[in-house]
Order: structure tokens, then sequence, then C-alpha cells
């Protein structure tokens, strides 16, 4: 099988999917080095800079590049090629051996740029899918995407509350609601709270040279409150790379903005910046009245739920966050909560269309 000093795999990646990766990986065997150009229009609704960073990471030994093409396609008008050709090569300026597609187009692309072209699978027989297949139903083709991907896509519920107002268990009864529904739901994730193991080491620590400490005598700096809202990040995306289409999270970072409030005092302008850098879609806020409150030994605050509910909404209203507060027994919030998320899947994911193309 002949080989190729400098390959090309051109695409939108709207979204990256298992095809695609078939395809650039059958260059990259083929080929001394690979360049991937990524071509994204002003309408679409997934940056350029996020596919850029997909690819890259699934193909690390792949040059990846990206390119704004706002320019609509149409094979039978050479004027428009041109357009096109100048994007690609503004962006690929060096030679090119071989350009490797699945699409009618690869012969004539090719032929601008001076090279080979290799026609990879044009059937889509290994790997059945296609982007507007995607972008239609992202829940059917969920196995067709790679782990950024899926957590990029991921809704992601966080179940939110004062202190013993029933958040793990609701978080863990929606978990467990959604997996027994199969498929592709049964890998629905759970994310604990990431705040609640950091007390646990706290207490811990302080046990280990004063035996005798309990919860009231931990103490809380505001230097720790970031570091929580970033290992509750993590965790998040370590859990939506390998999920469902749904991710239930037992607080989030957002969360973390307002228990700095309750633990310090004031704000803290790194945990909100750190908070606005996960994408969330709905928050279910447990309302405390009704709730008994339990101390197990981490908390002290039965006095301040009310305050905290509060907060909690007053803080959810103020930053235009979609929520639904859960009320009245557990069964009742229960399905307060299901209803709501439902009521975001059916939403789906409302991916912009690209721009027209006559092939």
């Amino acid at each position: 099988m002949k080989r190729f000093g400098h390959g090309l795999v051109l695409g939108k990646f709207y979204p990256p999917h298992a095809g695609h990766h078939h395809l650039v990986r059958t260059a990259q065997d083929r080929c001394e080095r690979l360049t991937v150009l990524v071509c994204a229009s002003s309408v679409e609704s997934v940056p350029l800079a996020d596919r850029v960073a997909w690819m890259r990471e699934v193909h690390p030994d792949a040059r990846v590049v990206g390119a704004v093409d706002d320019t609509r396609m149409d094979l039978h008008d050479p004027a428009i090629w041109d357009a096109h050709m100048a994007v690609f090569t503004a962006a690929v300026p060096e030679p090119v051996d071989a350009v490797f597609t699945s699409e009618p187009y690869g012969d004539e692309l090719a032929r601008r740029f001076g090279a080979e072209s290799v026609c990879v699978d044009p059937g889509r027989t290994v790997f059945p899918v296609s982007g507007t297949a995607i972008r239609k139903d992202p829940v059917g083709c969920w196995d067709f995407l790679e782990p950024p991907v899926r957590a990029a896509l991921a809704r992601r519920v966080v179940v939110l509350g004062a202190e013993s107002t029933g958040t793990t268990t609701m978080a863990l009864a929606l978990a467990a609601h959604y997996r027994r529904r199969g498929g592709i739901w049964a890998r629905t994730g759970y994310v604990a709270e990431y705040g609640r193991e950091f007390s646990e080491r706290k207490l811990a620590d302080l046990r280990s040279r004063w035996p005798d400490a309990q919860w009231e005598d931990v103490v809380f700096g505001t230097d720790d409150f970031p570091l929580i809202a970033e290992a509750q990040n993590a965790a998040e995306e370590k859990a939506a790379r390998i999920g469902s289409p749904l991710l239930l999270c037992d607080t989030d970072s957002f969360a973390t903005t307002v228990w700095h409030e309750r633990y310090i005092g004031g704000r803290n302008p790194l945990v909100e910046e750190v908070a606005d850098h996960v994408t969330h879609h709905l928050w279910l806020l447990t309302d405390h009245e009704g709730v008994a409150f339990e101390d197990d030994g981490l908390r002290d605050g039965e006095e301040l739920r009310p305050w905290m509910t509060d907060r909690f909404r007053a803080e959810l209203t103020r930053t235009g966050r979609r929520f639904v507060e859960l009320t009245g027994p557990h069964e009742e919030r229960l399905e307060t909560a299901v209803a709501a998320v439902d009521r975001l899947l059916a939403d789906g994911w409302d991916f912009a269309a690209p721009l027209p193309e006559n092939r």
C-alpha cells in the first residue's frame, strides 16, 4: 500500500464522531505526517476552538489546525471552490501529497491541492454515522462519540440545597431512576459532593493532632473554596466522559460560592471564576421545610438552613440559571425532579444548521 509524506484530512467535525476518527487514523497509518484541518462557519453553534481541542486530544500525533470558512459549498461553482481553497491553503500552506476523504468532492479537493485523492469508506459501512445524524439525535448516536465530546454534550443536572435537605438522597434517586431505563441510560453518572470529602479530611487531619477535636473546631479559609470548586469540576468532567447523556451532580462549583458565604462571609471571586468554567443545564433546589435536620458529625447549621435556601434561590435567580424547587415529601420531590429533567432532555441539543450545500 502506497505511503505518503504529508497527508491532509479536512472537515467540519460538527461534531467529530467515530467515522471522522476512522478517517484520520487511516490517513495516519499511510502518511509520515498528517494535518487535520477543522473548518467551521460562524453560523454553527459548536465553537471552532472546541472542535480543534477535541480532535487534538483524540489524535495527539496529528497536527490539528482550525479555520473559519463562511463560504457556502457548491461543488459546481469554480469561484466558490476558489474561495474555499483560499481558506484551506492559508491554514495549510505547505505542499500536500495526499488528501483523505469519504466525500464525493475528494477528487476535486485533491486536484486543487496538487495531491493524490484517497477515498476511505465512502459508504460509511465501518461506522454508520454522520454529523447530520448526530446533530439530529445525539442520544441515538452517543456511542459514536469520543469522551471529550460526550462531556461537552452531556446534560448536567445539579441538586443543591442547605445542610441536611436531602440533596444526596435526591441525586442518587435520580441517577437510579434514569439507569433503570436501560440502554445508554444505564451509564447515567452520579458525582458526589467533593466538599464533604474535603471536610472529612480536614476533621481527620485536625484529630491527628488533637484527638478530641469536633466538627465545630474545624476552621475553613477562603483559599479552601477555589480548591473545592476545582475538584468538583474535575470530578464532573471525568464522570461526563464515560456516562450517558445525563449527569447527576450532588452540588456543584456554583453552589460553592454560597457555601463560601456560609462559612467565611462575603464572596470569593476565584470561586465564581471556577464556577463559570463549567456549563450546567438545570438546578434542583431542595427546600429545608419538612426535612428533619440530622447531625452526622459534619453539620452544625440547622438554624442557618432558611437563610441558605433563600441565598441559593436568590443567586440562581440573579444569575439566570434554570432551576426548580423541590418541596414536600421525598416521593413528591422525586416526581417533580424527574418531570423537570425529562423536560430538559426533551428540549434536545439544538445545533445550529450549517451553511447550505449544493452538491
